[in-house]
Order: structure tokens, then C-alpha cells, then sequence
């Protein structure tokens, strides 16, 4: 398999100060191919009146920038502004469960109607007082609906191996896929920093093991079991390994910047990512010597 130019977004969620149509345009002048676009209050509420509408606007100025689009389903309070995160797929309230269904479907609509390549998601921690073979019931019953809307909108369901939730590594990905009867929709969202983070292999490993579910990709700095998403050089990885192998995997969707916890430095951490990723391996539209 020859290489992928790798193509590189990079997450609204790292770009709250702004106003979603001034992001879009600050990463097509920075070079970006693409965008995760995180629902939330503030940029493409899901929640709020007039969806299907908001959701066209969005697309054309998508097609207007040319950039390609994930949609992300992290917002931190967009179903209950009290719980981070919550509820979530695993909460022990059926209704909260069927909350987070409804959002990941709407998900669903939303990024089949943008053109994205794949919406992500994640389990969520499993609830105190909640045996693990509950947490994978629950998950399973609470995914079931939204992977049954992927595959009618054909829009693959990326779900996240995140530290600290019940789905949190790479061998939790694939007991999910033999749960569930490895269903079509379901891929896998690889965190590179997660890699780094907890994964026993090197990232650029995880990356070769990843490659055949490989739906989404998010990437930044790291260090050895801690999470905390740092931008380039502050953490540990190597990264000319990871986006050779990357490459080499012949992944086609974006690998997004995942910089949530950095929106008051947003546009210069934009322009810095980007210069630092180019500077690392080959990428679509970069500058050659």
C-alpha cells in the first residue's frame, strides 16, 4: 500500500472563543483540510431550534472553504449543565441513557447532511456501584440505535478508547466489536495522546494495530500515564513514527488537533500545530523543498 498524504483539521473544541464561521475560515488560511466540529452551545448547537437549517448553512461554508468535516460528540455540559459529560451511554437512569442515544443519532443526521466522514463518540465512565458486565450492557444497548442510523446514513460510528471510561484502550475497542457482532458502522477514533498515555505499545504500534477500524484520528502531545492533552513538543511523543505509520496505514479521513483545554490561545496554537505537524512528515498541500 503506497503512503497517505496525511490531512490534517483541527477541533472546534480547541477554538470556543470563536465564532464558529471565524474558525472555519481561520483554518482554511492556516492550510487545515479539515475540521472537528464538536456540537455544542456555542458552535452547531444540536439541541437549539432550526437544526436542519444551521446544518445547511454550516455545509455550504464548508464547500465555500473546501474543508472536509468530523463531527465530535465531547461537549463537556451540552445535555446537562451541571454534570460533565453527562449523561452519558453508561448512566444508571434509562432515561439519561436514552438522552445520549438521541444525541449520537442526531449526530448521525447531522454529519450525514455535512458530508463528514464519520462522527465520533465515546462509553463514558462507568457509574459507581455498577458491575462491569452492567457498564457493557448498557453500552451495547445504548449504541445499538445509533449504529442502526449509521449504517442507514452511512456515516461510520467512531467510537473513542478514552482513559478512565469503561471503553478506555485498544483491546476494550475490540470487546465491544465481538459484543456487538462486529457490526459495519463501528470504528475506532484513535487518540495518538491516549496512545502515548496508556496503551502498553508505542503509539506508532498502536497505529499499525488500529489500521484496519481506523474511522477518525486526534492527535497531541502527551506524557506516560498522564492525561493531559499538551500542545507539540511539550510532551513526550516522537511523532515523525506515528505519521509515517499513519501514512503508511493509507487512512483517509482527517487527523484532527485535539486541543480542548487551549480555546484562549486558540488561533495561535492553530498556526503553531500545523507549522509543527509539517514540519514532522508529509502532509497533503504542504510546502515542498
Amino acid at each position: 500500500m503506497n503512503p497517505a498524504p496525511i490531512r490534517l483539521g483541527y477541533g472546534t473544541n480547541g477554538l470556543t472563543d470563536l465564532r464558529l464561521g471565524d474558525a472555519l475560515v481561520l483554518l482554511a488560511d492556516l492550510g487545515y483540510d479539515g475540521v472537528g466540529l464538536t456540537l455544542d452551545h456555542m458552535h452547531l448547537d444540536p439541541l437549539a431550534p432550526n437544526l436542519a437549517t444551521r446544518t445547511s448553512q454550516v455545509a455550504a461554508t464548508l464547500g465555500k472553504l473546501g474543508l472536509g468535516v468530523t463531527v465530535e460528540t465531547g461537549a463537556r455540559y451540552v445535555l446537562d449543565p451541571r454534570r460533565k459529560h453527562g449523561p452519558s451511554l453508561l448512566d444508571p437512569d434509562p432515561d439519561g441513557r436514552a438522552a445520549r442515544t438521541a444525541l449520537l443519532t442526531t449526530a448521525v443526521q447531522v454529519a450525514a447532511d455535512l458530508g463528514a466522514h464519520a462522527v465520533h463518540c465515546f462509553s463514558g465512565i462507568t457509574p459507581a456501584d455498577t458491575t462491569s458486565d452492567t457498564a457493557w450492557k448498557r453500552l451495547e444497548e445504548s449504541l445499538t440505535p445509533v449504529l442502526e442510523a449509521a449504517a442507514g446514513a452511512r456515516v461510520p460510528l467512531a467510537i473513542e478508547s478514552e482513559p478512565g471510561h469503561l471503553l478506555a484502550t485498544l483491546a476494550d475497542f475490540h470487546r465491544l466489536r465481538g459484543i456487538l457482532g462486529d457490526p459495519e458502522p463501528l470504528g475506532l477514533t484513535l487518540d495518538i495522546g491516549h496512545c502515548q498515555c496508556l496503551e502498553p505499545a508505542p503509539p506508532a504500534d498502536c497505529v499499525r494495530d488500529a489500521a484496519p477500524w481506523l474511522r477518525h484520528v486526534q492527535i497531541e502531545d502527551m506524557r506516560r500515564g498522564v492525561h493531559e492533552h499538551l500542545p507539540f513538543g511539550d510532551g513526550e511523543i516522537d511523532f515523525p513514527p506515528v505519521l509515517e505509520a499513519l501514512a503508511a496505514t493509507g487512512y483517509q479521513g482527517l487527523t484532527v488537533v485535539e486541543l480542548p483545554r487551549h480555546s484562549h490561545a486558540g488561533p495561535e496554537l492553530a498556526r503553531a500545530s500545523i507549522e509543527f505537524l509539517r514540519s514532522q512528515a508529509p502532509l497533503k498541500g504542504a510546502p515542498t523543498s
